[in-house]
């Protein structure tokens, strides 16, 4: 189940593009707070792809004048750039109203930023797919509709952290439909049984209930209720492999949902879901690219 509202009559749908009326400054700053690392050409795509790419080459040399932002340069490139927020960037924006909440991650050096660079800029690219889409298709996800790195406890002192939370509001005629999903970015780099295993995570997420502090209050129930009103679908996206090693690896999702009990439980109540990563970009996430971990026929993430 998910909400679902009634659009205003005088609603005239359109791809969703950040406010000109805020500066191209304001959201590159929250744009890097938010997503922590972006080449140019993603910054440009998600923030101003009707205008030039020198626009936001020219602001973002600005922000580096100032010491609010640096880069690093990906080898092999030809010298692309990847900026991120230097510390007094980072507290320029810690207390930005669309940033509220989120801790600031100041990158101190290029070699930390080198080393974040491949996994950070992979999970944003995933992001460029799902919003080019909804520009296409008039629904509702900006270049903040995406939170990398959320993290939230199961019990026992552990936590499950999701490579990003994504939110977006998919418009029909007079209805909006607000979904949200975990987002699991796989670069095969970890073993096919430790990525199944994440599924069990967020199985005891789904069921974990935190105690109260005094035994005489009653449970809250489920503690992802103090985030979500639906638990959120959960949706794996293999990439850097051979197309066979990322089938094998679906194919591991799908026998974890299919024998571990509580992972079983978990996708009667949320959609499970794979797709490859090219075929994301390729073909788009609303058609039928993705797995459901259930078993059944490929359909779209929104169709899970």
């Amino acid at each position: 189940m998910e909400l679902t509202t009634a659009q205003p009559n005088d609603h005239t749908t359109a791809g969703f593009t950040p406010s000109p009326a805020e500066p191209l400054i304001h959201q590159l700053l929250a744009t890097l707070a938010q997503h922590r690392m972006a080449t140019t050409h993603q910054l440009h795509v998600l923030l101003r792809p009707d205008r030039s790419r020198q626009s936001v080459s020219q602001r973002l040399n600005q922000l580096l004048g100032e010491h609010l932002v640096d880069f690093v340069v990906l080898p092999q490139s030809h010298r692309t750039r990847v900026w991120y927020l230097t510390p007094k960037g980072a507290r320029l924006t810690r207390n930005w109203p669309a940033l509220r909440g989120r801790p600031p991650y100041p990158i101190t050096s290029t070699t930390a930023a080198s080393l974040k660079t491949p996994h950070t800029l992979t999970v944003l690219r995933t992001h460029l797919a799902f919003v080019a889409d909804a520009r296409r298709r008039g629904d509702e996800h900006g270049h903040l509709d995406r939170t990398p790195e959320v993290s939230h406890s199961i019990g026992d002192g552990e936590k499950v952290i999701a490579d990003a939370v994504m939110h977006y509001t998919l418009i029909n005629g007079q209805q909006r439909r607000k979904l949200r999903a975990f987002v699991e970015i796989d670069r095969a780099t970890m073993s096919s049984e430790r990525l199944a295993a994440k599924l069990i995570e967020y199985a005891r997420l789904w069921s974990y209930e935190p105690q109260p502090a005094r035994r005489r209050r009653p449970p809250a129930g489920p503690g992802w209720l103090r985030w979500y009103p639906v638990f959120p679908r959960i949706l794996f996206i293999p990439t850097g492999a051979g197309r066979q090693a990322m089938n094998n690896r679906i194919s591991d999702l799908k026998a974890m949902a299919a024998h571990h009990p509580l992972v079983t439980d978990l996708a009667h109540q949320a959609p499970l879901g794979a797709a490859i990563l090219n075929d994301l970009e390729e073909h788009s996430p609303t058609t039928d690219v993705w797995t459901p971990l259930t078993g059944s026929t490929p359909r779209p993430w929104t169709k899970l």
